[in-house]
């Protein structure tokens, strides 16, 4: 499993000139690290002398970054499966029409698979966005600065992942789909633009 290598690793092949890992493995892991960032900030805030009063929706926010955290995670190899299977149905034969035509359906197949999966990720930015806010307002704060960082994370991960369904959403037949998906995908950018900047002003006003 790509997850399972040391960053090190990952970073070194993310350099390399092998088709992946590459942006959408790369928005998983940032959306992976902001779910990480909000569970943090759960995590210490939970125990904390003067937070009683949070602490049931502190356990219960930190749960649901922690399946985003999951999730998250299991898309980078999720994106690597998608990309590489997109790159074998273009290396199909072409040389009779039956090929032809085997060939043309595998790469629609593929391609839709490689616009579902950002699509996915995107999705669940939008939800470690969302989740952001409450551990912004509610979280100790020696450490709200990390939820600012953590709604910055799964923001750029979400338009990270937005930018690998523009580029395979163009190629798709079925366009109906394909406008559905680009639709969707514009609203959650939209509303997590807005929700990301104010969580953002959130976190700098409890700075001081």
């Amino acid at each position: 499993m790509i997850t399972d290598r040391p960053v090190d690793t990952f970073l070194d092949e993310l350099a390399s000139s092998a088709p992946t890992p590459g942006g959408g493995s790369a928005a998983a892991i940032m959306g992976a690290m902001g779910a990480a960032l909000i569970s943090m900030v759960c995590n210490v805030t939970l125990g904390k002398k003067g937070h009683e009063s949070v602490e049931a929706e502190m356990a219960s926010v930190r749960d649901e970054s922690e399946k985003l955290r999951a999730r998250l995670t299991a898309m980078v190899a999720e994106d690597v499966t998608a990309f590489d299977g997109l790159m074998t149905a273009y290396r199909m034969p072409k040389n009779t029409d039956e090929e032809k035509t085997r060939r043309a359906a595998a790469i629609q197949l593929s391609l839709r698979a490689a616009t579902e999966a950002p699509l996915a990720c995107a999705r669940a930015c939008a939800q470690v966005v969302a989740l952001s806010r409450r551990a912004a307002e509610k979280g100790y704060a020696g450490v709200v600065s990390d939820a600012g960082v953590g709604v910055l994370a799964a923001h750029s991960a979400l338009r990270s992942a937005a930018l690998n369904v523009y580029i395979n959403a163009p190629s798709l037949k079925d366009r109906v789909f394909a406008a559905a998906a680009t639709a969707e995908l514009e609203k959650l950018a939209a509303d997590c633009a807005r929700e990301s900047e104010a969580v953002f002003a959130l976190v700098r006003g409890r700075l001081g």
